[in-house]
């Protein structure tokens, strides 16, 4: 497992957390996404010992905390710039507030976009020839 790639991948994590709240409206939110899930995929199947899936599911768990963290540490930024997602979070049936939805439902969408991103590099890792993906099993 590398885990630094992980940790150095996950600052489109963090980076996408801030620039949502600031920056990027939610209606083109995922195009960035894509754009950095295709990137990803391609560095964990070129610079990981295999194990694709697994790398792309663990960076989706670490993006959800960078992303649950800005949103929460930000919240009043986020809000005045989400009023739609603010509207709908205060019209769940949970009897919560936003914040705390956003604590429950980070670690949940972190783990349905590190299914999806672990797609990603599994498909990515039988396109892409990593050099050193025999000689790391080797050693292992």
């Amino acid at each position: 497992m590398n885990w630094k790639l992980i940790l150095q991948l996950s600052l489109f994590g963090l980076a996408m957390g801030i620039a949502t709240v600031f920056a990027i409206p939610s209606m083109i939110e995922p195009a960035f996404w894509l754009v950095i899930f295709l990137i990803c995929a391609y560095w964990i199947a070129k610079n990981s010992p295999g194990l694709h899936f697994l790398h792309g599911l663990l960076l989706g768990l670490v993006n959800s905390v960078w992303i649950t963290g800005a949103h929460v540490l930000l919240f009043d930024a986020y809000a005045a710039r989400h009023a739609q997602e603010i509207t709908m979070m205060q019209k769940a049936p949970l009897a919560v507030s936003p914040k705390m939805l956003m604590v429950i439902f980070g670690p949940a969408f972190g783990l349905i976009f590190g299914v999806i991103l672990g797609i990603f590099a599994f498909v990515a890792g039988k396109l892409i020839k990593n050099p050193s993906a025999p000689a790391s099993k080797a050693a292992a």
